[in-house]
C-alpha cells in the first residue's frame, strides 16, 4: 500500500460506481430501492455521452423494448431501432426520474486501498468507500496497431470512436480497417459518395435479414440464448467464452457491403513508404483511413496489491483477490449479452444483491469459478 498521507477533505460514500453509462445506472436504481449509500462518478458531462459522442448515424442493434432498464420501459415504438441520441436521452431521463446520484464530469484517476475500504482519486476530488464497482464497459481504451504511426501525416486517420460523418474524411480513396459491425456500418456510410476499400474478416453474420421481422421473432430467440444459455454456468458457454472474438454482423452484410460497391482488401500488416500495406503485398494509395479496430479493456486505475491494467479474476463480477471490487459491464462478465442492454440488466441485479447484504455469502445463488477476459480460469 502506498504509505504516503491523504488529504483529510475526501467524501464518503459506502458504494462508489465508476462510470454512469448503462451499467453503472442499472445497478444504482436497485441499490436506491435498497436504500444503498452510493455516488456514481461519470467523466461525461452529462449523462448518455457515452453514446451521444459516437457517429452521427448510429443505431442501436436490439429494437427498443430491450433497450430500456429496470422500472422504466423504452418509449416509443417497441419494434424499433433507437438512434444514439435518443438511447443516450434515455439515460438521462432515467437517472432523473431515480434520482440516481451521478456526478458528471469526473474522471477517475486511481483507486487505492484505504485500511479496510477504498480511496476513489479523480483530480483533486476524493472518495472514500467501503466497495467499487468499475462500470466502465467494455469500450475503454481505443486500439490502433502500433505501425499506424508510420502512415504518412498526409493521409487523414480517425479511430471509430472519434468518427461522426463522412464530411469529416478528407476527399478521395478511405480505407476502413476492421470488419466488425462499426467497420461495416461505416464503410457502407462512406461508399455513398467515395471510394472505399475495406480491410479484415467478419467473425460472421446473422442467418436473417435484421429489421423489425427480426426484432418481433428472432431477436427475443437471440437475447435469451446470450443471457440464459450462453452463460458461464453452463458448458456451452464456457466454451463459447474461451473462443470469443466479437459479435458476428448483424444489420450490415457482406452482400449489402458489395452492392455498395465496397471493394474488400486483405488486412493491414504493414506500412511501405508511409501508405497502408496488406498482407498480400498490395500497397494502398488512400487519402483516409479508419480504424475500427475496438478498443481495449485498462484497469490501470487500479493502485490495489495484485492489480493489473488487465481484467481481474473475477466471480460473476466480483474480484476474488480484492474484497470489495466488483466489475461490471464487461464483454462476456458472465453472459454473451454481458456488455449489452439486455445484458447488463440481469448483471446488475445479480450484483445488487450481493452488494445489498450483509457482507459474506449475500445470495443462495452458487458462485462460480473465477474467470479473467474470456472464462479462463
Amino acid at each position: 500500500m502506498d504509505t504516503r498521507s491523504f488529504p483529510t477533505s475526501a467524501e464518503s460514500a459506502d458504494i462508489v460506481i465508476i462510470g454512469g453509462g448503462q451499467a453503472g445506472l442499472a445497478l444504482g436504481y436497485h441499490l436506491v430501492r435498497a436504500r444503498r449509500d452510493f455516488v456514481i462518478l461519470d467523466a461525461g458531462s452529462r449523462v448518455g455521452d457515452a453514446w451521444r459522442t459516437r457517429w452521427d448515424s448510429l443505431r442501436l442493434f436490439t429494437p427498443a423494448k430491450f433497450d430500456g432498464l429496470d422500472g422504466m420501459p423504452f418509449p416509443g415504438d417497441r419494434l424499433a431501432f433507437p438512434t444514439k441520441d435518443e438511447q443516450a436521452d434515455y439515460l438521462e431521463a432515467y437517472a432523473a426520474r431515480f434520482a440516481l446520484p451521478v456526478r458528471t464530469g469526473i474522471r477517475v484517476e486511481r483507486v487505492r486501498q484505504d485500511g479496510d475500504g477504498f480511496l476513489v482519486e479523480a483530480g483533486s476530488r476524493r472518495w472514500r468507500s467501503n466497495s467499487v464497482v468499475l462500470a466502465t464497459g467494455a469500450e475503454q481504451v481505443p486500439f490502433v496497431p502500433v505501425f499506424a504511426d508510420r502512415i504518412a501525416g498526409s493521409i487523414l486517420q480517425v479511430h471509430s470512436s472519434d468518427y461522426r460523418n463522412p464530411a469529416q474524411l478528407r476527399p478521395g480513396a478511405v480505407l476502413v480497417v476492421g470488419l466488425g459491425n462499426s467497420g461495416a456500418e461505416i464503410a457502407l456510410e462512406l461508399s455513398s459518395d467515395r471510394e472505399v476499400l475495406l480491410a479484415g474478416e467478419p467473425v460472421g453474420e446473422l442467418p436473417f435479414r435484421h429489421g423489425r421481422s427480426a426484432a418481433r421473432f428472432a431477436l427475443p430467440l437471440i437475447r435469451f440464448a446470450g443471457t440464459r444459455v450462453l452463460t458461464l454456468a453452463t458448458p456451452v458457454g464456457r466454451r463459447a467464452a474461451a473462443r470469443f472474438s466479437g459479435p458476428p454482423l448483424i444489420r450490415t452484410r457482406l452482400r449489402d457491403l458489395a452492392a455498395a460497391g465496397v471493394t474488400r482488401v486483405q488486412r493491414i500488416t504493414d506500412v511501405a513508404d508511409g501508405l497502408p500495406r496488406t498482407a498480400d503485398g498490395r500497397i494502398l494509395d488512400v487519402a483516409s483511413v479508419v480504424w475500427c479496430t475496438g478498443y481495449r479493456e485498462d484497469f490501470g486505475i487500479l493502485d490495489l496489491p495484485g492489480a493489473s491494467a488487465q481484467r481481474p479474476d473475477h466471480e460473476r463480477g466480483e474480484v476474488s483477490a480484492v474484497p470489495g471490487l466488483y466489475l461490471l459491464g464487461q464483454e462476456f462478465l458472465f453472459a454473451a449479452a454481458s456488455a449489452t442492454l439486455p445484458g447488463v440488466r440481469r448483471d446488475a441485479r445479480y450484483l445488487a444483491s450481493r452488494l445489498a447484504a450483509p457482507a459474506g455469502r449475500r445470495s443462495d445463488e452458487p458462485m462460480l469459478v473465477g474467470v479473467g477476459r474470456r472464462g479462463r480460469a
